[in-house]
Formats: structure tokens, C-alpha cells, sequence
């Protein structure tokens, strides 16, 4: 089952320095039939305005993923942990027993991120903050694993969720495959470009559900950058 869901039809919320999409329900925005995709509870796309940002908040028992597409977030929280995240690179926050953060775009630039909750297997545990960059070239026309809940998944940032996030950029023409298996769902987003998942066609922001598929076959119709997030 692959279901398009366009960018249009997500939900949506102006804050004047923020501007959000919402793959699944969250704050104002409610959609009975978007409120999880397995255990991915949250997928925004968020445009924040330069010098601006999320003030200090708490989480608790989630995995918080941010992937960067353009410009650069800055992290701090009560645990000490700061960091400056670039675009094409990601942070993990695993808010545990409780965090405090903030992130801000201290840019001269709009920073735009793709902001993933997902719902962890492990609960009352120690809170944590990690952030890695990737080279670029690592996931030029194949999946590369950048977080994950398995051991097996040598350098990728550790969440505590039976879950992984994978990444690939494409040139027109190329085409990746992701073993998803029949029991597991994904979820992915072409943060650019436009492309063909296992045949259906899904253009950039958009979001496309995948359910009882062995393998994902990714084909770029342009030159495309793609986010893919497996759960159970």
C-alpha cells in the first residue's frame, strides 16, 4: 500500500516566525485519520524565520529526531548538551524521564527542518541529546542509516525505539532500494526533488504512507533528496 498524502492537504499553522506543515495531528491541528503511522507519532515541516526559534520547553518519553534541509539549528538544554545542527545532518533528542530544550536559528537565513517524534519501547530512562554530521557523499544514490534503535546499525545516532531513519540523495534517473519487509510501515518525504515510490509518484514535501511492501524502490524523476523513516 503506498498512500500520497500532498503537501497541500497537511495540516498547517502560521506563527509569523513560524511556518509549520503537519503530517500527523498536532496542536491546533486534528485529523482522525492522520494522527500516527505506527509508532511515528509527529512529522512537521517547519520553515523557522532567521534569529528566531522554540524557547525552553519540556518533553518527556519520546524520541525526538530533527533533520536539517537548509540552514542550521542551534540546541541547548538543562542537561548542559548545545550543539549547532547543519542541513543534511541530524539530532536525537531521547527525552526520557524529562528535558528541558530550546532550538533556535541563530542564522541570517530561514532554517527549515523536518521535526520526528517517534514513540519509544523503552520508558523512565535517563535523558539524552546527540547530534551528528554525515558526509553528503555517503548516501549519494543509496539509503544510509542515520538513526536507529539497533545496535547493528554501527555509527547511526541511538534512539530507543524499534524504528531507523535513512536518507538518500538521487540524481535524475537513479534509484535506491530500502528492505522494508511486509510487517513493517514507512514513512517518507522527498524533502527535494520529485520522485517514484514503487511506482507512485510523489513530489517534494509531500508525504507518502508505505504499508505491506517488501521492498521501497525509490526512483528520482529529478535530482532529489529523500527521507525515510521505518517503525513498527
Amino acid at each position: 500500500m503506498i498512500d500520497v498524502r500532498p503537501f497541500n492537504s497537511l495540516g498547517h499553522a502560521q506563527h509569523g516566525w513560524l511556518n509549520a506543515r503537519h503530517h500527523f495531528s498536532f496542536a491546533e491541528y486534528h485529523n482522525a485519520q492522520r494522527a500516527n503511522w505506527g509508532k511515528l507519532r509527529v512529522w512537521n515541516d517547519d520553515e523557522i524565520a532567521p534569529h528566531s526559534g522554540f524557547p525552553p520547553h519540556p518533553h518527556h518519553d519520546m524520541e525526538i529526531i530533527t533533520y536539517v534541509r537548509e540552514g542550521a539549528i542551534t540546541h541547548r538544554d538543562n542537561l548542559g548538551n548545545q550543539g549547532r545542527t547543519e542541513a543534511g545532518d541530524v539530532q536525537v533528542m531521547s527525552a526520557g524521564t524529562g528535558i528541558a530544550h530550546s532550538e533556535y536559528n541563530l542564522e541570517d537565513v530561514t532554517t527549515k527542518i523536518f521535526q520526528i517524534w517517534v514513540i519509544p519501547d523503552q520508558f523512565g530512562k535517563a535523558p539524552s541529546w546527540g547530534a551528528k554530521p554525515f558526509p553528503k557523499g555517503e548516501r549519494a544514490g543509496q539509503f544510509v542509516v542515520l538513526a536507529s534503535g539497533s545496535e547493528d546499525d554501527g555509527d547511526a545516532l541511538r534512539i530507543r525505539a524499534d524504528a531507523r531513519l535513512v536518507a538518500a540523495t538521487l540524481q535524475a534517473g537513479q534509484s535506491a532500494e530500502y528492505p522494508l519487509g511486509r510487517l513493517r510501515k514507512g514513512y517518507l518525504v522527498p524533502a527535494k526533488g520529485l520522485i517514484e515510490v514503487n511506482g507512485v509518484r510523489a513530489a517534494e514535501r509531500d508525504g507518502v504512507a508505505i504499508a505491506g511492501e517488501e521492498v521501497v524502490r525509490v526512483t528520482a524523476v529529478e535530482d532529489s533528496e529523500v527521507i525515510l523513516v521505518e517503525v513498527a
